[in-house]
């Protein structure tokens, strides 16, 4: 065995991955550029960081390590390099900016001087009498350094302690001067070994070399030229004539008083032949008398070392110049002026840099909408990232070969061991060796890591899996296409791949909303493979929010058994599944298929002390035998082959911590490194060895060590690391960071981490003290220090911090969040940076505490700091068309951290009833999280808006299918499903209001005016009984009053569903160690009763505690003790006793629960039904003769009987006690009421009610005594019942060929919903008018209805549970529409008013402010036609050759004319005339106030227009455009054409240009006519291919298009103002289509068809009302019909009307920025606090016609 120590990077320079981050390093010299320096800190790079941000997805970090003020907290040149490299390895564009100013810099006092050099140095000194005690002093010497070296002592070392933030400026500045005596000496010492020669020139520099010629050094010099290319930029200042330069430069020439000038000297080779502006002085070996000057270092380091970078790496330098007055020097204003110059050319330069590196291609290496594809490449990345610390070899990992090299097992393996053995890193590196151990085979190997996994859920994982299964197999596989479905035959068949010209993604399980006569079948699932042409590799995958976890077992058994074969197989690993927590373990392997499928392995880690895995593993895996062999060391568990992972070998460690030690150029003496053995013999494990490597890096080797310097215990350990880090840095700013770390639901990147230790409070407050923020060069060299325990792994996109170890995470939980206030306080400061409360520029307030140095009393100050954090949009915006970037850190923290700290109102209206997070969500591909997080309930007392989180998890997972493939539709998708649902649920206009301010924002789109009055009502909740691959049916259900719902499926278990936002759960229950068997369940108020197989009575309370009570009847034990079941039939219960009655027996028991004690009631006949007092002292049981017996429960006598008239048996009581009256059902539906006044007598019959007809049998009744009705369902008819006289109200007929199988009433009692034999929907009238107003869709054939407080839930055979609200079911119920299909829709021209006719004798006139109809305007005969005038005062309809003319405000009917017998009607633009046309009469011009004949026109004219000025009538006659007076009804005018005698085929009016006519001929030529003159001009000639359709012909009113076919698939139009033919495709056929009179857009509906044949969802079967943009063709906005249109209309105020077949209307407002808004209607704003009426009671005024014709026409 050999050992592989190394030191692991974060993120090595070799990684594939690239970081999402631009990280610079400010190079400077400190004590010449805090200006500029504070400059860039306050003004660029927070601009730049906002810009890269929103604009490329990447963050940016500038280190300056001299940001603090305190020269003691700067960084050591050591450290200064490693940031250096830093910068250099994980930035994704840039990582240094330099700042060369005047000052060259002093030089410092190297940290660390090798031996032979140090004691060369001391004895030259020594020689010529100069003294180095001090010298001596402050370095010591150190063999534990590779080489051994003299090392500065920390007291002189720029390293920040605590401790010296007391220190007294004084002391400080005693401590500068001796410093600078010792630089001195050192340097004179230098100086004389280089006159000697015993030191070379080039060594000696580095004892002169400032802190900014050193770090560019070690930046620039000897890199690879694509380091430094485009990713380096250095900024020198020169400045003339500086009163306090300590270098004095060559005279330049030709300087200007004072200008700045910029080269771009990466064209360099231009220099050369300009005049120098700083000479060049090449630094040689200096005389003894002389060592360089500062001037000599200077002037090296810009024109040779920077110069000679230029030419060779393209090195990009500026050379600014300043010029200063001579008696004035360099001021403070000209430095002022230099910065912001600096600042404007600096952003300029990095923006440009930043984009030609196209940095953002690391945040899009996936589509944002693919999660999975993006969680498989994080998965993968992460495996290779574990895989780097597999530092020590194990001999495990032959057991694994062993085990992955065998192909004849079915079980198994799984690797064991104790807390930070190493699971993790060895079947990460395992993974990675799979594909050399199977060289002859092509294997697929998928590694999960649950536990690291930001959903660990059973579903979620499955998915992911079943989609990385199915895309690495079809990556390897190039002639077949895979499709997760049913069967293809199928017309449902359902496939994962897309078609290339499909807009639909395809999908294994479609959303249950779709038509009713298409049927999807949700099982029998199975993988088929047919061939493909071609396959593109993996497409997006699309999962429907709502799958449930059999279902995704069943996917995930059929790919592991038709993908994997022998010569290509599967290894699947999971790891971590024991550390997921909520019982996920056990559901994840119950879910695997068991055996294995033939060539699959799968390889697990389990910890050895979590038994309960190990033994569902063992459960799971029964019969499967392991094989004979897999090696020596390997264990045969019953089920799977079991690999124990020992502690690694000592021998190895040690080679291992040398090997670390070797790699940070440090060593330990032989007297510690028995210490180190000692330890690594009691603990000898990998990650105690690498804690090691940070110990004993800190020792030298004169410090004291003794066996309690090193800690026992990985625990112990990680704790002194801690303790160590709060020593060097600040313990406030450790434990901050290492808890934010810790409490992240990912990981935190380097940014958000610096950004949070900036906003926090306490860390303020320690700087605050000192002057200054946190700076970040303190966050960067605490990452530093933890670099060896941090990885930096991939999650949505961006590269995060994350503990190697979960051990990390404990031992900072138990140190610094010890309690749930410390916990809730990190969370909740991760919480205000996440959701951006304090972005950039936004000042936060710092409570500080001072003590007054007079009064010594403690006060508090408050300050507001600008700490400078980024903003947290959800989505940053775009300025291009392209939709912006989800901010997914946002999305996957926000919500985490709202929670953790309790704030669950910001979480529920923030976030969960947030649009824009919302948005976030669907975008991100998360739309299955973002439903589940909508339907969770946890801690409800605190989140108050249930109901309307689970509408709009409904909502989503009904659009599932469109929302996955067009994400930006989901704000017109939701304003149109939530608009109808407000009056409901008011608490979601906010919700609305965002989205109008969205689209508002946006500049376009489609907005809802009016929505249509809905078809059917999204379900507030939908939930699948999960019986796993078994497929079971209910058999009976019940629900308590208060919301709980049982049911009893064929299986004889039972399921239990608690109410909105929980699950259905299958109850199980214990008797005499077996579990129970059911056979019924029954409610009554609170109680519900289960019945058993073997005849036993179990009794739940559903208000208190999850406890049974078996009910005992001693009276009964022989039911017991048979084989026969006797079912109950029902049971009541009242007060504190329970009546109960079985199928078939005469007689009732009642159980009293205070004294357990069962009394039986005899009847004369099989009891079917019973009925209590409200006191519950007596009972009144119907019987199947007819007779209804009346007991005294308190005595337990009879009191008396009665019976009805025709024996019928009695099927429901209704007890009135206030009018001492009981009314009795009869099976037939009769009624019978009965005076119960005397109470110890027989009740006495008042009347009796029958139905009549052909008698039928109830099915069942139910009663509302706040309505007063009684529903009685039969199953050929409904009934009706008014119970305050008890008389026959209607009947309701079901249709033909179907049966009512229930009916219950609504809420409020204006409607009824049914269920019939033929249909798989529920059914909704409305009581009223007899209309079946609603549709609520299910999934599968519905077997009951139940009301349940406001609820109505159907209960499905399949074992589904679908809730709707009721009173969503009632507004929508009563929505107003017509009785037919909208024929026409007028609008009157201020837009404020329309009208609807729908081929009935009604007109509707609608308001377009509250959106109801306000007026019907009846006729005795059909409306044919509809007008309005141009004043808006009068309306005429034609109706059956008859004319009526109404007036629209009043409603009055004041013209009836008969005798017309007119085919059209038209009125005048001057609103004075009509017009009507009649094709075998004459037509005539009449006044519209009295009807008075003006003249008659004999010549019919079809298609008919008055002209603008409302002079002539123009139509078509035999082919001729011809125009009649409609002064004297002549025909004066003639328009023809004369050239080739062509008919005319299409013709309009302009109404902005009155004289013109524009003419359509067959041949495709296109005239203007202008009729006064009689003159005519050619102006276009379509092409002969080309056929223009008369029917759909329109103009604009200005002239300017012409709508001329909607023919194959797309809209055609003339651009009359550029005389060309324009095209829009559409995407299907077009059904309607209308222009904009305005001659702004266009607007039509088309059905779409490029979709995936089996996508069926409710949406993609929609027309799609879209409106563009006749200027440049661009789609202003489109949006889904939720039903098929009849009519399309547009009117001036930029909105679109369309009638809908089912009598509905909708109106569509267009916003758009491009076109003027003024005068165009917005969107009905919504009324906060408004009063809401019964929608039953909104009905509109009906004005009545006169009786008769008041004028008749000859």
């Amino acid at each position: 065995m050999c050992s592989r120590g190394k030191q692991t990077d974060r993120f090595p320079s070799n990684s594939s991955c690239r970081s999402s981050c631009v990280k610079l390093y400010l190079c400077s010299n400190p004590e010449d550029s805090v200006m500029e320096r504070r400059a860039l800190r306050e003004s660029v790079f927070p601009e730049l960081r906002e810009h890269c941000r929103h604009t490329l997805g990447v963050d940016v970090r500038v280190i300056d390590p001299y940001e603090s003020s305190d020269p003691s907290r700067w960084p050591d040149e050591n450290t200064r390099q490693q940031l250096i490299k830093e910068c250099r390895e994980s930035s994704a564009g840039p990582f240094l900016l330099a700042l060369v100013g005047h000052q060259y810099g002093r030089a410092s006092l190297p940290a660390q001087v090798e031996v032979s050099e140090y004691q060369l140095l001391l004895q030259e000194s020594q020689q010529v009498g100069i003294i180095t005690q001090e010298l001596e002093r402050v370095y010591r010497r150190d063999e534990n350094t590779i080489p051994p070296s003299y090392c500065l002592t920390p007291p002189h070392r720029h390293t920040h302690c605590p401790q010296q933030a007391d220190v007294k400026e004084d002391e400080v500045k005693a401590m500068e001067d001796k410093e600078e005596e010792l630089r001195k000496v050192l340097q004179t010492a230098v100086t004389l070994c280089v006159h000697s020669g015993l030191l070379t020139a080039q060594k000696a520099r580095r004892y002169y070399r400032s802190a900014l010629d050193a770090d560019l050094r070690f930046a620039l010099k000897g890199h690879p030229r694509n380091d430094i290319i485009r990713r380096c930029l250095v900024y020198i200042h020169e400045v003339v004539n500086a009163k306090d330069m300590i270098v004095h430069f060559c005279s330049i020439s030709n300087i200007a008083e004072y200008k700045i000038l910029f080269f771009h000297l990466l064209q360099m080779q231009k220099v050369s032949n300009v005049p120098q502006k700083v000479s060049s002085l090449y630094f040689q070996a200096a005389p003894v008398s002389s060592a360089p000057t500062e001037g000599e270092l200077l002037s090296e380091m810009c024109d040779n070392f920077l110069r000679g970078l230029i030419t060779s790496c393209q090195l990009l330098v500026y050379t600014i110049t300043t010029e200063c007055d001579r008696r004035h020097g360099y001021t403070t204003a000209r430095r002022r002026g230099y910065a912001e110059s600096l600042c404007q050319q600096v952003f300029s330069d990095l923006v440009e840099l930043i984009d030609s590196l196209n940095v953002s291609e690391t945040s899009k290496d996936f589509h944002l909408g693919d999660s999975l594809a993006r969680e498989q490449a994080e998965q993968e990345e992460l495996c290779t990232i574990l895989s780097r610390f597999y530092d020590v070899i194990r001999p495990e990992e032959e057991e694994i070969k062993a085990y992955v090299e065998q192909s004849d097992h079915q079980c198994p393996l799984v690797v064991t061991g104790g807390p930070s053995a190493g699971k993790t890193v060895l079947l990460a590196h395992c993974a990675q060796q799979i594909k050399p151990w199977l060289q002859d085979n092509s294997p697929v190997v998928i590694t999960y890591f649950p536990n690291l996994s930001i959903n660990p859920s059973p579903k979620h994982l499955l998915s992911s899996l079943c989609y990385q299964i199915a895309t690495h197999f079809s990556s390897c596989t190039q002639d077949t296409k895979f499709y997760l479905g049913t069967d293809p035959d199928n017309p449902n068949y359902i496939s994962n791949h897309r078609d290339n010209n499909s807009n639909c993604t395809a999908t294994a399980n479609l959303d249950p909303h779709h038509e009713s006569n298409t049927e999807v079948s949700d099982y029998n699932l199975n993988l088929n493979t047919v061939p493909g042409p071609d396959l593109e590799g993996p497409k997006l995958a699309f999962i429907k929010p709502d799958v449930s976890l059999s279902e995704l077992k069943k996917h995930l058994s059929s790919l592991l058994s038709l993908l994997p074969s022998p010569k290509q197989p599967l290894v699947l690993i999971l790891d971590g599944l024991d550390q997921i927590g909520n019982d996920f373990a056990a559901q994840i392997i119950d879910s695997l298929p068991s055996p294995l499928p033939s060539g699959v392995k799968l390889i697990l880690t389990v910890s050895s002390n979590r038994t309960p895995v190990l033994l569902a593993i063992k459960l799971h895996y029964p019969q499967c035998s392991p094989p004979l062999c897999v090696s020596e060391g390997s264990e045969k568990k019953s089920g799977y082959v079991c690999v124990r992972l020992r502690l690694a070998d000592r021998k190895q460690c040690v080679k291992m911590l040398a090997s670390l030690l070797s790699s940070s150029r440090r060593r330990v003496t032989s007297g510690q490194q028995a210490l180190v053995n000692q330890a690594l013999t009691s603990c000898c494990l990998t990650l105690y060895a690498r804690l090691l490597h940070v110990h004993t890096s800190l020792w030298h080797s004169d410090s004291e060590v003794t066996e309690s310097s090193l800690y026992d215990g990985v625990h112990s350990s990680i704790s002194a690391l801690l303790d160590h880090l709060e020593r060097k840095h600040a313990p406030g700013l450790v434990a901050r960071a290492v808890s934010y770390l810790t409490l992240s639901r990912a990981g935190l990147t380097e940014s958000e981490l610096a950004d949070l230790l900036s906003s926090d409070d306490s860390i303020q407050a320690e700087h605050f003290q000192q002057g200054q923020g946190a700076p970040q060069v303190d966050v960067e060299r605490l990452l530093l220090d933890l670099k060896s325990f941090l990885i930096r792994r991939t999650v949505s996109g961006s590269k995060v911090l994350f503990w190697v170890s979960r051990h990390f995470g404990l031992v900072v939980a138990k140190r610094y969040l010890g309690t749930h206030e410390a916990r809730r306080e990190i969370h909740s400061e991760m919480a205000d940076y996440f959701s951006g409360r304090w972005p950039c520029g936004s000042a936060k307030p710092l409570l500080e505490k001072w003590k007054s140095a007079v009064s010594k009393d403690t006060s508090q100050m408050k300050m507001h700091v600008n700490r400078q954090p980024s903003s947290q949009p959800f989505i940053f915006p775009s300025s291009s068309k392209e939709a912006g970037r989800v901010n997914l850190r946002k999305v996957i923290e926000l919500q985490h951290h709202l929670q953790e700290s309790d704030r669950w109102e910001e979480l529920e209206h923030g976030l969960l009833m947030s649009l824009g997070f919302h948005q976030a969500m669907v975008r991100a591909g998360l739309l299955g999280d973002l439903v589940v997080m909508l339907k969770r309930e946890e801690r409800s007392s605190t989140l108050t808006f249930s109901r309307e989180r689970t509408l709009l998890a409904s909502i989503l997972t009904s659009s599932a299918c469109v929302l996955q493939n067009s994400p930006l539709e989901l704000p017109t998708v939701m304003e149109m499903s939530l608009l109808p649902c407000l009056e409901v649920f008011p608490a979601l206009e906010g919700y609305v209001r965002e989205i109008r301010q969205e689209r508002r924002k946006r500049g376009s789109g489609l907005g809802v005016v009016l929505s249509p009055a809905p078809s059917t009502v999204p379900s507030i909740q939908c939930l699948q009984c999960d019986a796993g691959a078994r497929e079971v049916s209910v058999t009976e259900t019940a629900a308590t009053e208060c919301g709980i719902v049982a049911g009893i499926m064929d299986d004889a278990s039972a399921w239990v569903w608690k109410g909105s936002g929980c699950d259905a759960t299958k109850l199980l229950l214990r008797c005499e160690q077996e579990e129970v068997k059911f056979a019924g369940v029954k409610s009554s108020g609170r109680f519900m009763l289960l019945s058993t197989q073997c005849n036993k009575l179990f009794l739940w309370d559903v208000t208190g505690p999850e406890m049974f009570l078996q009910l005992k009847d001693p009276l009964k034990t022989e039911f017991a003790q048979s084989s026969k079941q006797n079912k109950i039939k029902e049971f009541v219960a009242c007060q504190k006793q329970l009546c109960v009655w079985w199928r078939g027996e005469t007689f009732v028991s009642v159980f009293h629960a205070s004294s357990e004690i069962m009394t039986h009631f005899q009847c004369q006949s099989c009891v079917t039904c019973v009925v209590c007092s409200v006191n519950g002292s007596y009972m009144y049981c119907g019987q199947e003769e007819g007779t209804i017996s009346i007991f005294d429960t308190d005595s337990s006598s009879l009191l008396g009987t009665c019976s009805n008239s025709n024996h019928s048996a009695i099927v429901s009581i209704i007890l009135c006690e206030d009018k001492q009256e009981m009314a009795c059902v009869d099976s037939m539906g009769d009624v019978t009421l009965w005076d119960l006044a005397a109470k110890r007598q027989s009740p006495r019959l008042v009347k009796e009610r029958f139905t009549g007809g052909k008698p039928n049998i109830v099915l069942n009744t139910d009663y509302s005594d706040v309505i007063n009705t009684l529903l009685v369902c039969h199953y050929n008819q409904v009934t009706m019942w008014d119970t305050c006289d008890w008389e026959l109200w209607d009947q309701f007929l079901a249709p033909k060929g179907s049966a009512f199988i229930q009916a219950v009433l609504s809420q409020d009692g204006h409607l009824f919903l049914a269920l019939l034999d033929t249909c798989p929907l529920v059914l909704v009238w409305r009581v009223s008018t007899g209309e079946c107003v609603l549709s609520l869709e299910t999934n599968k054939q519905p077997l009951t209805l139940l009301k349940i407080t406001s609820d109505v839930t159907c209960v499905t055979r399949d074992g589904c549970f679908l809730v709707w609200d009721s009173e969503m079911i009632c507004a929508v119920g009563a929505a107003p529409k017509m009785r037919r299909g909208v024929k026409e829709v007028v609008v009157e021209h201020t837009g404020e008013w329309f009208y609807t006719t729908d081929g009935s004798e009604t007109v509707w006139r609608w308001s377009l402010e509250t959106g109801l109809p306000h007026t019907n305007f009846l006729h005795d005969s059909p409306v044919e036609k509809l007008r309005v005038s141009q004043n808006n005062i009068h309306l005429v309809a034609l109706s059956k050759g008859e004319i009526y003319v109404w007036v629209t405000e009043t409603g009055q009917n004041i013209l009836r004319i008969s005798g017309s017998r007119a085919t059209d009607i038209l009125i005048t633009p001057n609103s004075n005339f009509g017009v009507s046309i009649s094709e075998q009469r004459l037509s005539r011009v009449w006044k519209l106030v009295n009807g008075s004949i003006v003249c008659s026109i004999h010549t019919y004219l079809s298609d008919a227009q008055v002209s603008p000025e409302s002079t002539f009538l123009i139509g078509c006659r035999h082919g001729d455009l011809l125009a009649a007076s409609l002064w004297s009804g002549t025909i004066n005018k003639r328009f023809s054409c004369v050239e080739s005698s062509e008919q005319v085929v299409a013709f309009h009016t302009l109404p902005e240009h009155p004289d013109f006519v524009v003419v359509m001929v067959a041949s495709g030529g296109l005239y203007t006519w202008k009729v006064s003159e009689e003159t005519m001009c050619r102006h276009f000639e379509l092409p002969e291919t080309f056929q223009c359709q008369p029917q759909v012909f329109q103009m604009s009113s200005n002239g300017s298009y012409a709508l001329l076919s909607t023919d194959n698939e797309a809209i055609t139009l003339l651009d009359l103002s550029q005389v060309r033919l324009c095209s829009f495709k559409a995407e299907g056929p077009v059904m309607k289509a209308c222009l904009d009179k305005t001659g702004c857009y266009a607007a039509y509906i088309s059905r779409p068809t490029s979709l995936e044949k089996s996508c069926v969802c409710y949406l993609h079967a929609r027309p799609v009302l879209t409106v563009v943009r006749l200027s440049d063709g661009e789609r202003v906005g489109s949006v889904f019909l939720s039903k098929n249109p009849l009519t399309l209309v547009m009117c001036e105020q930029q909105c679109a009307f369309v009638g809908f077949e089912d009598g509905s209307v909708g109106v569509y407002s267009i916003s758009d920025v491009m076109i003027s808004e003024e005068g165009s209607v917005r969107c009905r704003e919504i009324l906060n606090g408004q009063l809401r009426d019964c929608p039953f009671d909104k009905e509109p005024f009906r004005w009545f016609p006169l009786a008769i014709p008041n004028m008749t026409w000859p």
